[in-house]
């Protein structure tokens, strides 16, 4: 296991064009750390400079105690697992696992004992004979894993490993690669642009976008405390509803406006009356539906239902131009077309400046 360390990383093609900036980041022995953005964010850029695969036009990156932007990809003692699997197909399961192996020169009484431990921790030991032609998404899957799991390397690198798996196999596969990771507790770094697999694998997110980190920290930290706009809206699904609007700040209460739709949205302490743009974010599982009359009820048109088992998203319309999302159990049976009245928690409310960046606004103490 080996710490990984990025500082002040950039990437810079031809033309000036920057993939990544200024990436700065700390990553722990043992760690499982996901990088989770769009497509075009660098995140895999940043994984490639990692491993070595793409030089780095300005920054330092270390693995364990060592500077390796001057080393090649093969003597940073790294593993990685492509979203393709680059299983070579003329060759058994066996071979594949054991090649890298047997280029860097182990004995093969090693190279056996080793190839035979991998194969019973995933259940490869069947199909150590077949080639990749014979087998399945999810086994090609696994004997990639193998093949990096055997290396027994210092920081594995994951580039969207999953994404050509069916949703069924994705979800099954999560659930193996964190058992695993418990198991090995090997260094990983892992880049996906699922951000519900990002929740679930990760022991910290990386959040990207345009080449920059947004926001570092647990899973949990960053659904409930995100730390702008697109950081809200990117992770959480069904995404954040956002309602552009007024806040105001009165005798220690705030309360949100937007042509006749006006909520308290809590207490505050420490700040002075003022009144500003601003835009409010809740997501759709804070959205509650309320009776008729009920205290800050807000009354509102349903356009839209989609079931989803024991839930439904259903999508709503308040004062014509306002409409959002809100996800509510499958048994209240509202349907398309009905009149309802929603509620909400304020202190899952958040607010937002009205520029592009849309930085989180700190309401002060509630």
């Amino acid at each position: 296991m080996a710490a990984v360390e990025l500082n002040s990383v950039w990437k810079i093609y031809a033309g000036d064009v920057s993939a990544v900036k200024d990436v700065n980041l700390s990553i722990e022995s043992g760690e499982f750390v996901v990088l989770v953005g769009p497509s075009g964010c660098g995140k895999s850029t940043t994984l490639r400079m990692i491993a070595g695969l793409e030089s780095i036009s300005k920054g330092e990156i270390s693995i364990g105690d060592r500077v390796v932007n001057d080393v090649a990809p093969k003597d940073r003692d790294i593993a990685m697992v492509f979203q393709n699997y680059a299983l070579y197909p003329h060759m058994t399961v066996e071979k594949n696992i054991a090649f890298s192996l047997k280029i860097s020169g182990m004995p093969k009484d090693e190279i056996n004992k080793r190839v035979q431990n991998v194969s019973e921790v995933l259940g490869l030991h069947d199909l150590l004979k077949r080639k990749p032609g014979a087998l399945s998404g999810g086994q090609r899957q696994r004997v990639a894993l193998g093949r990096a799991i055997a290396r027994d390397p210092k920081v594995f690198l994951f580039d969207e490993p999953l994404s050509n798996l069916d949703a069924k196999l994705r979800v099954a596969m999560r659930t193996e690669m964190k058992s695993l990771h418990q198991r090995l507790a090997t260094t990983t770094v892992y880049v996906t642009h699922d951000q519900e697999e990002a929740m679930t694998l990760g022991s910290r997110l990386v959040v990207m976008n345009a080449g920059q980190i947004q926001q570092v920290g647990t899973p949990i930290d960053i659904y409930n405390n995100p730390t702008n706009r697109f950081v809200a809206g990117f992770v959480g699904s069904p995404a954040m509803n956002f309602i552009e609007g007024k806040l105001q700040v009165k005798a220690g209460q705030t309360r949100f406006s937007r042509n006749g739709f006006d909520i308290f949205t809590g207490s505050v302490s420490n700040l002075p009356d003022t009144e500003s743009d601003a835009v409010m974010g809740i997501r759709p599982q804070s959205i509650l539906l309320a009776s008729e009359g009920s205290s800050d009820s807000i009354p509102a048109k349903v356009d839209q239902v989609e079931p989803l088992g024991d839930q439904m998203d259903i999508k709503i319309r308040i004062h014509d131009d306002i409409a959002m999302i809100a996800r509510v159990p499958l048994q209240t049976g509202v349907a398309a077309g009905s009149d309802i009245h929603i509620a909400y928690d304020s202190g899952k409310i958040h607010f937002f400046e009205s520029h592009a960046e849309g930085t989180r606004i700190n309401r002060g103490a509630e």
